[in-house]
């Protein structure tokens, strides 16, 4: 009777450093792919426009809503105007708009946010109650109410998605100030008589910074969001500026008659720089704080 053959069962830690190393992997190859797409987009805004001598304004009626060919990649919108043009000046617009907006959300969240946690107290209550109360109203209705006072154009749009946008970064930064409050170091500090304000600028406020720098990274993609919303409803940018926003509210009729492109490409071009910033920005969270490698902060 021939033996039986007994195979040796795996090892649990040769099977958690499979997974380990599995799950590496796939962070890894997401971290490759989204740094490639935002690296295609740096690209795209900068080097499309200069190296392109074609004017993206031109009317060609007799080219109007011709689908992608060799002559126009991404087809041509209801008056001959090149798609890929469109989309790539569209993506600058909403780009720098997104940047500033996040920029200044960044800077007003951090600084009221530091002087919260560092001040503590009534001050902090006051100013988180102050948060509280913003937040309950929704953002996109509270922007639309902002850009209504003033003419349509981009710097209400920079400011409408900034003041409804600080709120979540001083409420990160508040919460990482108390933390490092109860540091001995700052025990130390406070103890030879250095005061509130040297030792929230000179060891509290540096300590903040990196999560305040990956807040306006996850805010760039969410107030490109904010603008396309308000310049689809005809409240952010004038209409013959080339946003993302205002492609495709200037697409609607020809998707209902089956024109699909001019919807299409400008939709992809909020959807791929939102991707690929958030996967950069997860890896960027992952080292900041490994341990909370599933939270997200915004």
């Amino acid at each position: 009777m021939a033996e039986a053959t007994h195979r040796p069962k795996p090892r649990s830690g040769t099977v958690w450093r499979s997974r380990g190393a599995d799950r590496r992997s796939t962070r890894a190859l997401r971290v490759r792919s989204s740094a490639v797409l935002v690296t295609a987009t740096l690209l795209a805004v900068l080097l499309v426009p200069p190296l392109v001598q074609l004017d993206q304004q031109a009317v060609d009626l007799a080219a109007k809503l011709r689908p992608p060919s060799w002559a126009h990649p991404f087809g041509t919108d209801d008056v001959g105007r090149d798609l890929l043009l469109r989309c790539v000046y569209g993506l600058r617009v909403s780009l720098l708009v997104g940047a500033a907006a996040a920029f200044t959300a960044t800077v007003i969240g951090t600084a009221v946010g530091a002087c919260a946690g560092a001040l503590g107290g009534w001050a902090d209550r006051i100013v988180m109650r102050v948060v509280d109360t913003v937040s309950s109203v929704p953002h996109l209705l509270l922007g639309i109410f902002i850009v209504a006072l003033f003419r349509p154009g981009v710097w209400p749009v920079i400011v409408s998605v900034a003041l409804t946008h600080w709120l979540s970064t001083a409420r990160i930064v508040r919460a990482e100030v108390l933390s490092l409050r109860a540091r001995p170091y700052i025990d130390a500090a406070v103890s030879g008589g250095a005061s509130r304000w040297r030792v929230a600028v000179r060891h509290l406020l540096p300590a903040v910074l990196p999560q305040a720098g990956l807040a306006a990274v996850l805010m760039v993609p969410h107030a490109m969001w904010h603008e396309s919303a308000l310049s689809f409803l005809g409240l952010g940018l004038p209409t013959h500026t080339a946003s993302l926003g205002t492609l495709i509210q200037g697409a609607q009729g020809s998707l209902l008659t089956g024109q699909w492109w001019p919807t299409l490409f400008p939709g992809l071009f909020i959807i791929v720089p939102t991707l690929a910033v958030a996967g950069l920005a997860g890896a960027w969270r992952e080292r900041l704080n490994p341990r909370r490698r599933s939270e997200l902060m915004l």
